[in-house]
């Protein structure tokens, strides 16, 4: 079939998606409180990574700037019983975020005890606005085993931290570490007691990144059909979070099965950071559900963001990863570059961003990137000195191809710019 000049197919001609073959994420809006959300556990969970450099105030406020721009709608601020410098932040932090009227949700960890909830009483009052207590407490039998804990003194310590928020009109999240490890009856009675107790909202954690994508549907399944219609209430008068680890490097692939299995909220970290392995990436999480279909945000500046939190709490980037890393959409191999070129020639970004990609470049505020070196063709060239307002000659096309072809490595710009000023025997132009 023919396509007329100036035109481009149909995305369904172009691209054929196995991914949508009998396969449907099914919501049905009544049984759950909101739409998917997520929480961003940079600033908390994320700083408890043994490499973590705790950010300025000022760096800690650029990035919730970057969440409320990105359209996420929960944030951890930190751990106000880490001490008077931790809840120094949070207030600091909840000032910027109602001076600017944020639509971002505030929250903090707090273990299940009185002392930690405290601060957030008078954070609560002087910001007139609510903030989550995420109140954690582990729950498998080895931590029980470990810390000489039975159920009886887990639902006590339970009831006497929930009670305490409840009390004082602090929305509490009833967070079980290590989930994923717990007996499903263990799991059923700490859960009931604290939404008797008034918990409308819990949070299931694969704290040591043990689960599996099945095993994650399994126990949310047990969790919304068993457990909460149990306690007696319906399922849509209780937000379920789900909060995942990378230990066997399935933060995203757990993240996306959560959603399927009915998650209302998602947690993940910039870059994955965390302790250990670290936390399931959010940004990768939010980039593969923005390509299912699923969220509709605006994420062009979620690059922005990776950089920064790259940068504020020194996380590694490397070149490889996904979609942020410097390698991710550049290319030097001859016959794959030479696809991608031909599709900006014809001044097609939505095709030159999917022809070798599975992730299209400008969605998350990237580009693709032709560069030169020893597997590279002469189309790269060619390219690459249009693109750096160079005349194409054949006899420096030739050049360059010759000194590519002796590279062990990509070139960068610099070497390439010094390559044409040996060729020319002339001053380089600015790069």
């Amino acid at each position: 079939m023919g396509v007329a000049a100036g035109e481009r197919m149909k995305e369904s001609e172009l691209i054929y998606d196995w991914n949508t073959i009998d396969y449907e994420i099914v919501r049905e809006p009544t049984n759950h409180p909101h739409e998917v959300w997520f929480d961003d556990e940079t600033l908390r969970d994320g700083l408890q990574s043994p490499s973590a450099r705790n950010p300025t105030i000022e760096q800690k406020i650029e990035l919730i700037d970057y969440m409320e721009k990105l359209g996420i709608q929960k944030v951890d601020l930190g751990l106000p019983g880490a001490g008077p410098f931790h809840v120094s932040h949070i207030d600091d932090m909840l000032t910027h975020m109602g001076k600017n009227d944020y639509e971002l949700r505030p929250g903090c960890a707090v273990r299940t005890v009185v002392s930690d909830i405290e601060p957030l009483v008078d954070l609560q009052a002087k910001h007139e606005r609510q903030i989550q207590a995420s109140a954690f407490l582990g729950t498998s039998p080895i931590r029980q085993f470990a810390e000489d804990w039975n159920m009886e003194r887990i639902l006590s310590t339970a009831e006497k931290a929930v009670s305490f928020a409840v009390d004082n009109d602090i929305p509490v999240m009833f967070v079980t570490e290590d989930t994923t490890r717990s007996k499903p009856e263990e799991i059923k009675e700490v859960y009931t007691r604290a939404i008797e107790l008034g918990a409308d909202r819990i949070c299931v954690c694969d704290t040591c990144g043990h689960v599996t994508p099945n095993g994650v549907k399994k126990l949310l399944g047990f969790i919304q059909d068993e457990v909460i219609p149990d306690a007696g209430v319906k399922r849509r008068d209780i937000e379920v979070n789900w909060h995942g680890h990378q230990d066997r490097g399935l933060g995203v692939a757990n993240n996306l099965a959560a959603v399927e299995a009915g998650a209302d909220v998602i947690h993940g970290t910039a870059l994955g950071v965390g302790e250990r392995a670290g936390n399931a990436p959010l940004d990768q999480t939010l980039v593969n559900l923005s390509l299912m279909g699923v969220i509709k945000n605006d994420l062009t500046a979620l690059n922005d963001y990776m950089r920064k939190a790259h940068e504020y709490i020194e996380v590694a980037l490397p070149r490889n990863y996904p979609v942020f890393g410097k390698d991710a959409f550049e290319t030097g191999t001859g016959v794959h570059a030479s696809a991608v070129v031909k599709a900006m020639k014809k001044g097609d970004h939505w095709l030159a961003d999917r022809v070798y990609s599975g992730v299209p470049a400008q969605d998350y505020g990237l580009q693709q990137v032709i560069r030169i070196g020893h597997m590279s063709g002469r189309s790269n060239i060619t390219w690459w000195l249009q693109q750096n307002e160079y005349d194409v000659e054949d006899d420096l096309v030739a050049h360059l191809f010759e000194v590519a072809k002796s590279q062990r490595r990509l070139m960068s710009d610099e070497e390439v710019h010094t390559a044409i000023k040996d060729f020319n025997n002339v001053d380089s132009p600015d790069a």
